[in-house]
């Protein structure tokens, strides 16, 4: 396309030589002026060529013009100028008037301003030819064009950067790193001016690039990141095709070079060295080395493994995924005494091998680690470890069961004491020698209780108890024969009045608590005591089971109903123990096919005979249910006394309210008068001061007996109520204080009647008149309580007074 544009300019070019070559380029435009035909007019034709009104040359202006001077740029004309000024020219359009002047006489335009072509390439503009005297258009307007001509005065420029490309190292020579591109703003189609070559400037040593398309490209083949990562080449791009004089700009590219695995790991070392103390578990890590790659990224991960024989047995090395070091740890329990040094060899190997690289050499490294065992204080071994021990449950005690043996594994071999851990074994029915190690019983052996024995032996050095090893022991007890057969249950069978003989009854087995090694062997046979038995046999199986039958015809219930019937069993010992079960056979009413229809109630009472144990348990039940009687009686005895003391502790005030003055102190219908005594101070008795104020009792007095000795009222004439206000007031004080009693308001009465009363003693001991000299009206005046002994001794008169009073 670029070259059919050239074409097409070049042969407009050529038209334009063509035609100055005639003299002139003229334009016709149509138009209404006089002295011009319209199109198409015969007159026009007649001549067989078209009249044109303007005539002018192409117009172009050259850039950045820098001299003092107007440039010229053309010449617009009218052929019906006749040169003697009588047409005016005028332009209008883009720049008219500013950047472009027209003489108005010649139709000259010049170019006053400095152009510049790279911002804009051309002007449009619009041509007028008017009468100078009329101002009428002459021609019809036309419009015409300004062409800015390009010089080469831009540079090319790198817009795109800054530029960083990459290459990876050991590339061959040639290959592509990137492409750079320059721009110049000059005319591409007029010259040279925009023709753009490019060449290095700098780093031309490792680069090179293309001189057409800015492809850069490696110029050496031994590019080493680990030398160097990354490069500053400048490219410099040149117009007018690199000619002389042509304009040039530079740019900067960064080459990063990239990193492939052409490194094998390093150790920086060829020996390292470790201690460890020889009780370290295993898994406990010795100590970390690493290789060294000069490569970055995925190249520098490494494995890392053990080569030796011996340290593949005892040690085992694994890689940290994070910082790529080797970690070794133990395997197998180390041994001061067996290995004092052990020697590894570890190799590191790349985890990722490039193929293209092999050629280079060897990816991996070796080096040796000497790990150092430091000696500890060690507890004892066991030696051999045998933890089944067996003895014999009749051995007798001090017996010896077995021998454990424990030797100190440092090289001072201290001497060795033994225990048992006595958590496991807390009835101490073993003991063992603190030198020997010899295992003894150290009671009386029962298989049948406890058939096995799981112990835990303790060995510690005899100076330094605090390094102690343990070893579990399996104590088997063998069987002996020890424990007699015993039928299985308490056997009871059913015989049918009209049984026949030889008729099955019941078929026994027996159980045996020993387990003798070659399995048990029972005999059955009736006991001596049934030798003369003449209604039943017994028939042994011979296979640990033997068969009761009747032996005559018929029973009789109302004869006997109950049979019991023993049997005695025998073992295969050695020594052959033997006992006696009782086998209990009812008899039984039975139908025509011989199922049981009833049988007497008394045989269970017949057949049971009650153990020992048995009647032990049943005297434990009684007894406790005793107790039981005695304790619930005793708890309902205790707590009806509690209920008594709560009634009798029970101190609320009954407020009682009457209009009457009642009966005095026998009228005990209207009012509790126990209500009011229960009022009495008892804390001021309980304290005891000695005060011996009214009311209160002096030290050591009773308070049951104050509660009946209250002083009684007595009206008398000359009584102080002072001491009665004192009192209550006191009380009032001491119930306010009281923080047990109810919140809520209460009326409380306060019998007392002072500190004495002045009324003599009525006894006849301290008189010296005779009875008939008395006079006892006084007695009137001493109240109710009083009346009746008033009336008893002043007679009828005296009732009379006490009425009165």
């Amino acid at each position: 396309m670029a070259k059919g544009l050239r074409g097409c300019l070049c042969t407009m070019l050529l038209l334009f030589c063509a035609m100055q070559e005639l003299g002139c380029w003229a334009m016709h435009t149509p138009g209404q002026g006089p002295g011009l035909g319209e199109p198409g007019d015969p007159a026009l034709l007649a001549g067989g060529r078209v009249k044109r009104g303007w005539v002018w040359n192409q117009f172009f202006v050259v850039e950045e013009y820098t001299g003092t001077e107007p440039l010229y740029v053309g010449k617009i004309h009218s052929d019906s100028d006749e040169g003697d000024g009588s047409i005016k020219y005028t332009i209008s359009g883009e720049g008219a008037g500013t950047i472009f002047l027209i003489d108005e006489i010649t139709g000259d335009i010049h170019a006053t301003e400095r152009l510049d072509r790279e911002q804009k390439t051309f002007y449009t503009l619009r041509a007028q030819a008017r009468d100078r005297q009329t101002d009428q258009l002459l021609e019809p307007e036309s419009e015409f064009i300004i062409k800015v001509q390009d010089i080469n005065d831009s540079e090319p420029r790198f817009l795109e950067g800054p530029y960083i490309g990459s290459v990876a190292e050991l590339s061959p020579v040639g290959t592509s790193v990137m492409q750079v591109m320059a721009s110049d703003a000059d005319d591409p189609t007029y010259g040279s001016s925009a023709r753009v070559v490019y060449s290095v400037l700098e780093g031309e040593q490792h680069f090179t690039v293309d001189s057409k398309t800015g492809v850069i490209r490696t110029a050496v083949a031994d590019l080493d990141r680990e030398t160097q990562d990354r490069y500053e080449v400048v490219i410099r791009a040149t117009d007018m095709a690199g000619q002389l004089g042509g304009l040039s700009g530079s740019t900067t590219v960064t080459i990063v070079v990239t990193d492939v695995n052409d490194n094998p790991p390093r150790f920086p070392q060829k020996m390292y060295q470790f201690s460890i103390v020889e009780t370290a578990p295993v898994g406990t890590a010795i100590g970390r080395v690493k290789a060294e790659d000069s490569d970055v990224g995925e190249n520098t991960d490494m494995t890392y493994q053990v080569k030796d024989e011996e340290g593949v047995e005892m040690f085992k090395v694994t890689t940290d995924s994070n910082t790529q070091e080797a970690v070794i740890t133990v395997q197998k329990p180390l041994d001061y005494e067996s290995k004092k040094v052990h020697t590894v060899v570890v190799e590191a190997l790349n985890k990722f091998v490039d193929p293209r690289f092999v050629d280079l050499g060897t990816f991996r490294d070796q080096t040796i680690v000497r790990v150092s065992v430091l000696d500890v204080d060690e507890p004892p071994e066991f030696r051999p470890p045998s933890n089944l021990l067996e003895v014999q449950e009749d051995a007798h005690v001090g017996s010896v069961v077995g021998v454990v043996t424990a030797l100190d594994p440092d090289t001072a071999n201290h001497p060795v004491r033994y225990a048992i851990d006595r958590s496991t074994d807390a009835e101490r029915i073993f003991d063992i020698d603190a030198k020997t190690g010899a295992i003894v019983t150290g009671k009386v052996l029962d298989r049948e209780t406890a058939g096995w024995h799981n112990i835990t032996v303790l060995a510690m050095e005899a100076d330094n108890h605090s390094q102690v090893s343990r070893a579990s022991l399996r104590i088997r007890i063998l069987d002996v024969n020890d424990n007699p057969p015993e039928l299985a249950t308490p056997y009871e069978a059913a015989v049918c009045e009209d049984a026949k003989p030889g008729q099955l009854i019941q078929t026994i087995s027996v159980v045996d608590r020993d387990e003798p090694q070659n399995g048990h062997r029972f005999y059955f046979t009736l006991a001596p005591e049934a030798t003369n038995n003449h209604h039943f046999s017994l028939l042994d199986i011979q296979d640990n089971t033997a068969a009761v039958h009747t032996q005559r015809v018929g029973f009789n219930r109302q004869e006997q109903d109950v049979y019991l019937l023993p049997i005695l069993v025998v073992d295969s010992g050695p020594p052959a123990l033997s006992s006696t079960g009782t086998l209990t056979i009812r008899v039984c009413g039975c139908d025509s096919t011989g199922a049981i229809q009833s049988c007497n109630s008394t045989a269970y009472v017949v057949s049971a005979t009650l153990s020992p144990g048995a009647l032990i348990a049943l005297l434990v039940c009684v007894l406790i249910l005793v107790v039981l009687v005695l304790l619930i009686l005793t708890l309902k005895r205790h707590h009806k006394s509690h209920l008594t003391s709560e009634d009798d502790e029970d101190m609320r005030d009954n407020v009682i309210k009457y209009n009457d003055e009642g009966g005095g102190e026998q009228d005990t219908e209207a009012y509790d008068m126990s209500a009011l005594r229960s009022l009495y101070d008892f804390s001021e008795i309980k304290a005891g001061d000695g005060g011996g104020g009214p009311g209160e009792g002096g030290p050591g007095r009773n308070p049951a007996s104050e509660l009946h000795a209250l002083p009684q009222w007595v009206q008398s004439p000359d009584l102080d109520f002072s001491v009665f206000r004192d009192y209550i007031c006191r009380k009032v004080e001491q119930a306010d204080e009281d923080l047990s009693v109810p919140p809520y308001d209460s009326f409380q009465t306060y019998a007392f009647e002072g500190s004495d009363s002045p009324v003599p003693s009525l006894s006849s001991i301290n008189t010296w008149s005779s009875g008939s000299e008395q006079d006892f009206s006084y007695l009137g005046g001493w109240g109710p309580r009083f009346r009746q002994l008033a009336a008893l001794y002043a007679g009828r008169r005296g009732d009379e007074d006490c009425e009165e009073s």
